[in-house]
């Protein structure tokens, strides 16, 4: 790796941006408008299917050069090409961050340790194809000798979040009648909800666990099968119904589970990043292979496009750079995904733990504290229902949070005139962000509604909105497979840019790890009656509460 030769808020290109904010500070984004016509072209991208409208930002024609510059005070295309290339960019575990092989060509060579990992994740897709073709053409059945119809995924994080969102987002794409359900969370109502639901005869369990020790999951698929078993299901057939995506295939088979129905994980997929692995198996029965092929697809365009358009022209690059010239130079601490379609209302879920759990981190590379705000917190919600709700803030709140408002030009339902007015409803969103109301302004509405001058006088103040809000607007033709590949690949080199310029390892999650440590001890005090002095007085309160003591 390429080492930074001084810290980040020392360097030149760091300075620099400092002082042009503050010569941007008194600017409003309406006189910048005003100033330039061509100013949605100027700061307009197209790559993957994706058109990215950045005009709305507090940017000049000089901002960018100077953000960019800070990239590469920042190495970032070695970076780029060391994470492309196999060498161990996550250095605290010592491995690849290789996402970016699992949708590579089949041409491709990608090597981890001087071995082309290409043919492998190739040879694992077409074993998902012969899979998905079994399931859907009835070839595999359940122990009663019918189709399966339903598929429950178990698994959490990343083995979770990224399937349902994509098989939610793609869902007029679904195929042969397969549904698919998704079980998560150790609260018992998850489980329990879904079976309900669904019939042991027809219903396969799809365990998603690198370790295969996972608390939530494993307790989960343990109750699953008790669940077939209570049904009548005998050991022999249990494993009709039992299908695993692993890195311990012994613990798999432990399980119960055929050695043909294990699909690998590698060490060098994080789980956030690992959808488009065997782990996207739930997307394939749902939506068939053929689109789950097309998702990688998009994927890899948008990993060409990063690899190869210059910083300013790079779409990932120039989104990246937006939110660190607000993170650490406006002092915005959370940062809005909008999303205006409503088979997208899973995506900000997703890419909240894309970004936090890559990027929530308080020492770069080497261990040392960072000085400056890193890894902002990702919030969001489904279009225009927002606009009743949280929008409020953003027009008229204290806070900065700057948005992406995403947004296909058609739906996959048109119906009467409700797509014309979705869209509507986004561009007047992003504008009123922009461009706001002046006193001057709401104090002529009023007046124009024929209110005396004392009533205006009072509610004129009410109806002023400072505008100045930053926005991107994403737009695509339609949401299809390749779109939704190229979207979560845009997000994802997003992420990892910002990771780079803050000099964090955007692919470890030690503070996960913690939660994990301490939750054993005191689930065996809390089922074993095991009792430890050094625990803090809150928490051994609460456990006495929870056992009645």
């Amino acid at each position: 790796m390429v080492q930074v030769r001084s810290p980040l808020t020392q360097t030149p290109e760091w300075q620099a941006l400092s002082k042009h904010q503050s010569q941007l500070a008194g600017v409003h984004m309406r006189t910048l408008f005003r100033d330039d016509p061509e100013r949605f072209h100027r700061f307009s991208l197209s790559a993957a299917g994706l058109h990215l409208d950045y005009s709305k930002n507090r940017i000049d024609r000089s901002t960018l050069g100077l953000l960019t510059a800070l990239a590469e005070v920042r190495d970032l295309c070695a970076v780029r090409d060391a994470m492309f290339s196999g060498r161990p960019i996550n250095n605290t575990e010592q491995r690849p961050a290789l996402h970016i092989a699992l949708r590579a060509s089949p041409e491709q060579d990608i090597r981890v340790d001087g071995v082309n990992i290409v043919p492998e994740v190739q040879a694992t897709l077409k074993r998902m194809e012969a899979f998905v073709e079994q399931v859907h053409s009835g070839a595999r059945t359940g122990y009663q000798g019918d189709s399966l119809t339903d598929v429950v995924s178990i698994g959490i994080g990343g083995s979770y979040l990224g399937p349902r969102m994509m098989t939610e987002a793609l869902r007029p794409f679904t195929r042969n009648g397969v549904r698919c359900h998704y079980v998560a969370n150790i609260d018992g109502t998850d489980i329990s909800e879904v079976l309900k639901i669904v019939k042991p005869e027809t219903t396969l369990f799809l365990i998603q666990s690198k370790s295969f020790g996972t608390q939530e999951t494993l307790e989960n698929s343990k109750l699953a099968r008790q669940w077939l078993k209570d049904a009548g299901v005998t050991d022999d057939d249990l494993a009709r119904h039992f299908v695993a995506v692993t890195a311990n295939a012994a613990a798999a088979h432990d399980f119960g589970i055929a050695e043909d129905a294990v699909f690998p994980m590698w060490d060098w997929v994080g789980g956030r990043y690992s959808l488009w692995s065997a782990i996207g198996l739930p997307i394939a029965l749902t939506l068939g292979m053929d689109n789950f092929r097309r998702i990688l697809d998009g994927a890899r365009a948008m990993d060409e496009h990063f690899r190869d358009a210059p910083l300013q022209e790079n779409m990932p690059v120039v989104m990246a750079l937006l939110g660190i010239w607000y993170v650490n130079f406006w002092n915005a601490d959370t940062h809005a995904i909008l999303t205006y379609d409503e088979y997208l209302k899973e995506l900000p879920a997703h890419l909240q733990q894309l970004d936090m759990e890559s990027n929530g981190k308080q020492v770069d590379r080497d261990g040392k504290p960072v000085d400056y705000a890193t890894g902002p917190v990702i919030w969001g919600g489904v279009g225009a229902n927002g606009q009743h709700a949280y929008h409020q803030l953003l027009h008229q709140g204290t806070v900065l949070s700057p948005a992406d408002f995403i947004i296909p030009l058609q739906s996959h339902n048109p119906v009467a005139n409700h797509h014309a007015t979705l869209f509507a409803n986004c561009l007047a969103q992003s504008q009123a962000l922009m461009q706001g109301k002046t006193e001057e302004e709401a104090w002529a509405e009023l007046t124009a509604q024929g209110l005396p001058q004392e009533e205006v006088d009072r509610l004129a103040p009410h109806k002023v909105i400072p505008g100045n809000k930053p926005s991107n607007t994403l737009t695509f033709e339609k949401a299809t497979p390749e779109v939704l590949g190229a979207l979560v690949a845009l997000y994802e080199h997003r992420t990892f840019v910002q990771g780079v310029i803050w000099n964090l390892n955007s692919f470890d999650q030690w503070g996960v790890e913690l939660g994990k440590q301490l939750g054993k001890p005191i689930l065996q005090q809390l089922t074993e009656g095991v009792h430890n002095e050094d625990v803090d007085s809150s928490t051994a309160g609460l456990m006495q509460l929870f056992r009645g003591e």
